[in-house]
């Protein structure tokens, strides 16, 4: 039995994926990731000199904040910052530029203000869902751009299970709304 999704995919079927580099001209890297109707931007500045408390100054480091569009950042903006972070630190050679810094910034709004500070940032420019695989494929994309050392290239993908039991992958806005679990899946193979 098939399950019937509102846009009429097929449970394995991906959105349309879209990807452009260098797409800011201030930023050392940049790209844009779609999947369907869900974009983000990601931007890359720095490696910048210095770590944060509690870093270990002999590798990079990277600083992780995901801005919502309005009010205050709550549980699940927290968790796909540490993820996003976690993430990041894994495919990067950290030990090629000790005691620096790379932020990355996601923000839930379309705001591309030429007078930001030096450092990464990542822009929603539309949720329809898949978020938090979009904005690791997006920030992937833009650190390749930047020409940061990578030991692996990351890419992530959602899928859901429905009520009913079925898995269906790369869900929608409306199909994470429904659905009873929601799982982001991260690949890296070797550069």
């Amino acid at each position: 039995m098939e399950i019937e999704r509102p846009d009429g995919r097929s449970p394995n079927q991906l959105r349309p994926l879209a990807c452009s580099r260098s797409i800011l001209h201030r930023a050392h890297g940049s790209a844009t990731w779609s999947q369907g109707d869900t974009k983000v931007v990601a931007a890359v500045y720095g490696p910048k000199a210095g770590t944060r408390k509690n870093e270990n100054p002999e590798k990079a480091s990277f600083e992780v904040v995901w801005k919502p569009k309005t009010g205050q950042i709550g549980k699940a903006e927290r968790e796909y910052e540490m993820i996003l972070k976690r993430t990041l630190e894994s495919i990067c050679i950290r030990s090629i530029y000790p005691n620096t810094t790379t932020s990355v910034i996601v923000q839930a709004c379309f705001s591309l203000n030429p007078s930001f500070p030096p450092f990464s940032f990542l822009l929603v420019v539309h949720d329809d869902g898949a978020l938090l695989p979009c904005a690791i494929n997006a920030a992937c994309a833009a650190l390749v751009d930047a020409g940061i050392p990578l030991r692996h290239l990351a890419v992530a993908i959602c899928c859901s299970v429905a009520d009913n039991g079925y898995i269906f992958l790369d869900p929608n806005k409306q199909e994470e709304e429904v659905c009873i679990y929601t799982h982001t899946h991260t690949h890296s193979a070797d550069v």
